[in-house]
């Protein structure tokens, strides 16, 4: 464990941590509410903080002066890349793939043709957690704009690749 704050005797004391501009009290202490705040929030922040709270002359019990708290810093998709895997003619099959470098938790991938011709697509054509979409014996038809959406709770982000079939 790294301390990133203490407070001893009414005085505040921010530790040399990559926290310390970031980091602080969110109420004065005379308030006995020793809520923290990070700002401008990073992924390398998540993990579990603790509080610990001794206080003068009163018994230490094991573990009951002590808060655990996990923090999950939540990071939306990076721009995604598209791409096609496979020669587009007609009768073949071809593979558009979904990636995106950034995202936490993983993002998940949904993929889907554009208008004039809009379609949606699913398992096992689909697979959203690889982000992969598989085409089979291919038309003229099926030319278009194929757009993937990478997607967690944090955001969403798109690339496309035009099908030249």
């Amino acid at each position: 464990p790294v301390q990133i704050l203490s407070v001893i005797g009414g005085v505040v004391k921010v530790e040399e941590t990559d926290l310390k501009s970031r980091v602080g009290l969110l109420y004065p202490i005379d308030t006995h509410n020793i809520s923290l705040f990070i700002n401008a929030s990073r992924e390398q922040d998540s993990g579990q903080y603790m509080c610990t709270v001794n206080v003068v002359d009163d018994i230490i019990r094991m573990h009951k002066n002590v808060g655990l708290i996990n923090l999950t810093v939540l990071v939306p998709p990076a721009t995604p890349t598209c791409q096609l895997h496979g020669n587009a003619v007609v009768g073949a099959n071809v593979t558009l793939s979904c990636s995106s470098r950034k995202g936490k938790p993983s993002p998940v991938y949904q993929w889907q043709r554009e208008p004039p011709t809009l379609q949606v697509f699913f398992p096992p054509a689909q697979d959203r957690a690889k982000g992969t979409l598989k085409l089979t014996n291919l038309s003229l038809e099926m030319s278009g704009v194929y757009v993937c959406r990478a997607e967690n709770q944090a955001g969403s982000e798109n690339c496309s690749i035009v099908l030249e079939v």
